[in-house]
């Protein structure tokens, strides 16, 4: 049975992995999307109303065809990238599956939390690491980067938030913030109810983004400990 360090560890090496191949997917999908634009006009009419995964389909199966030097190589580096693209988003789904099981052994109440999936619950694991690293909440919101900042000037009272910190574990919470804004009542009504008291939306979501902080911090130390 691993231990919970190693799992953790574990965990960091999987996400490094994961977001190598979600790299890997982006930049080939831009480039492939780049290439169809100024592709010969016989093939880009085939192509360029195509949804993603059709796209992918029917490029990876381009065949060398008698035509001229520059159809030939578009076709070929369509298919190249095409291949990489779907054996990345393989690799990707098969890593964020041993991502999940380290996190329902580690923390499962994350999963949970509405807008947390395994990616984000791991990067939260990571980041908080284990009991008693971070001695309050307040801590984990400013390892976060979500503590705020004083920014008065004046006789304008405000904060802003923290660039400092793990910018991973800050996007964590961006995630799981703008998920929350878009599909659950009672955020929506938060920010609603702060919009109206004269807070801009950007200052509502960064409201929401410290009491995750602290909502998740709590949640993250109530897990049992593992040896």
């Amino acid at each position: 049975m691993p231990r919970a360090g190693e799992r953790r560890e574990a965990l960091r090496l999987l996400l490094v992995a994961r977001r190598s191949a979600v790299d890997v997917r982006r930049e080939a999908l831009s480039q492939l999307r780049a290439i169809i634009v100024t592709a010969p006009e016989s093939l880009r009419e085939q192509l360029r109303r195509l949804s993603t995964g059709a796209l992918l389909d029917r490029c990876s199966r381009l065949r060398r065809t008698p035509s001229g030097a520059d159809e030939l190589a578009t076709r070929l580096v369509l298919r190249s990238l095409a291949r990489r693209i779907q054996a990345a988003t393989l690799e990707a789904a098969e890593l964020e599956q041993e991502i999940l099981g380290h996190v329902c052994a580690l923390a499962p109440t994350l999963l949970d939390e509405p807008g947390i999936g395994p990616i984000v619950a791991a990067q939260l694991i990571v980041a908080w690491s284990h009991h008693g690293r971070l001695r309050s909440e307040a801590c984990f919101a400013r390892l976060a980067g979500v503590a705020p900042v004083p920014a008065s000037s004046g006789k304008t009272q405000r904060h802003r938030l923290s660039r400092g910190g793990d910018r991973q574990l800050n996007r964590a919470l961006h995630t799981i913030a703008l998920h929350r804004r878009h599909h659950d009542p009672a955020t929506r009504d938060y920010i609603a109810r702060r919009v109206a008291e004269g807070k801009t939306a950007r200052e509502a979501t960064r409201l929401v983004k410290r009491y995750l902080a602290r909502h998740l911090y709590r949640l993250l130390e109530q897990q049992p400990a593992m040896t």
